[in-house]
């Protein structure tokens, strides 16, 4: 009789158990990174006995807790830490990339509209060389494309910075990451496999590998007590309960640098956002040479031009600019009588005419700025066209992973009433073993 109660006790501790694990799945359904859990059981070891005449006896034991199961498939979670480092890598480009067609400024207020109305005001003072209303346009319009180039290299050089600042959030996360990745593995090492709380060691372990692997290109294996070893490149970042710190600085250029925090350089992140940030921090840079080159050749093109004409005095055309990078590019000169529109020969708009052939054309400023609007159009084109490409795959993996991780409460509520009655019925063994035993005590 003592077996029904053995075997009803041990039932309803284990069906416990079974409706604990149910609903916790039930209370973390929206948990980003949780694991559905599963509580798998085994017959308890029965007792044995010999009598004396040699008959064996054996006692039913009931069942047992095995284990707590989290449902997880490691070819999975590797999958969506692959995609989620190729997606932050995608996004990461492609929104400062995006900031930095902003800043070059296509636009009517931009650099190569205001030329090309430069251009048009040259045209329009040689019908009229004379007209002094016109020389002050002229003299406005090659102003104001002096000063897009100071407000094109000022926006880059905010891209630049704000590329930086998202650069140090990121060595924040990953290395909060390699932090908790160190006392995670600690814990593990101390932790009962199979129990409630190593599944929740594992969960943190999972979403700090996550967090970490959408920010920079590790490598993670995994070791006793599924512990994991994240190295980059050469280096070992976490091993054991240890953990190295990184570090990024950025140069005046806006090209960015990776370091361990205690010294010694680290290969360019490939991917992850960092890898993203460090990819449109060199894209930037080269933007903003590009633009240096441009306003210094535009500068010395204008130069030139103006000094080869003669002004209504007769006098060699004086600098019209000054300054050799986009940001200090500078117009000199606002007197209109100053301009130089006459050709040595004494034509009133000779210099004015030959002004399309010495500033336009193969290989002049305006030509060279088109090619750089166009260059970094299709470099952003492509970077669209990746996000896109790799937001769908990280999508696949994610629902691919919910498919085995993820709770359906339809399945959990089928499976709380299955338990349930399954309690209900180790219970009722326990009250049928005590109405017995109270029978058979009456009776005596």
């Amino acid at each position: 009789m003592s077996d029904l109660f053995i075997i009803g006790a041990s039932g309803t501790k284990a069906y416990r158990s079974a409706m604990a694990a149910i609903s916790e799945n039930i209370a973390n359904a929206s948990t980003a990174g949780y694991a559905r859990r599963s509580v798998s059981t085994m017959e308890s070891g029965s007792s044995t006995a010999t009598m004396a005449t040699y008959v064996s006896r054996a006692n039913f034991g009931g069942t047992q807790v095995r284990s707590i199961n989290r449902a997880a498939d490691p070819y999975l979670d590797s999958t969506m830490r692959s995609t989620g480092m190729a997606l932050g890598s995608a996004a990461a480009r492609l929104r400062w990339l995006s900031d930095a067609e902003n800043a070059l400024n296509d636009s009517s207020t931009g650099i190569g509209q205001l030329m090309s109305g430069m251009y048009q005001n040259f045209e329009k003072l040689a019908a009229s060389p004379s007209d002094k209303s016109l020389r002050v346009t002229t003299l406005d319009s090659i102003t104001r494309v002096a000063q897009a180039f100071n407000q094109t290299a000022s926006d880059l050089q905010t891209v630049s910075s704000g590329i930086a600042t998202e650069a140090h959030s990121s060595i924040d996360t990953i290395n909060e990451s390699l932090s908790a990745l160190a006392n995670i593995n600690n814990s593990l090492l101390r932790a009962q496999p199979g129990t409630s709380a190593y599944a929740q060691l594992l969960d943190s372990r999972d979403s700090a590998l996550q967090d970490l692997s959408a920010n920079l290109n590790v490598t993670v294996t995994f070791g006793a007590h599924d512990s994991a070893q994240i190295t980059y490149g050469s280096q070992t970042l976490v091993s054991g309960d240890q953990a190295a710190s990184v570090a990024v600085t950025a140069g005046t250029d806006g090209r960015l640098s990776f370091a361990l925090a205690g010294g010694g350089a680290l290969d360019t992140p490939a991917s992850g956002t960092l890898g993203g940030l460090f990819s449109a921090a060199g894209t930037v840079a080269t933007r903003r040479e590009s633009l240096d080159t441009l306003a210094a050749q535009f500068t010395a093109d204008l130069n030139a031009w103006h000094a080869q004409g003669r002004t209504d005095a007769g006098t060699a055309g004086a600098p019209l600019l000054s300054g050799t990078t986009a940001a200090t590019v500078t117009a000199l000169i606002s007197d209109p009588t100053a301009l130089a529109t006459r050709s040595t020969d004494g034509k009133l708009n000779g210099n004015l005419i030959a002004a399309n052939t010495v500033l336009r054309g193969n290989g002049s400023v305006e030509q060279n700025w088109t090619a750089l609007i166009s260059t970094h159009a299709t470099l952003l084109a492509s970077t669209k066209a990746e996000h896109d490409t790799a937001t769908s795959r990280n999508d696949q993996a994610v629902a691919a992973r919910e498919s085995v991780s993820g709770i359906d409460l339809d399945m959990e509520a089928a499976d709380l009433l299955r338990v349930q009655q399954a309690y209900s019925a180790s219970a009722k063994v326990l009250q049928i073993a005590k109405e017995t035993i109270d029978s058979i005590l009456n009776i005596i």
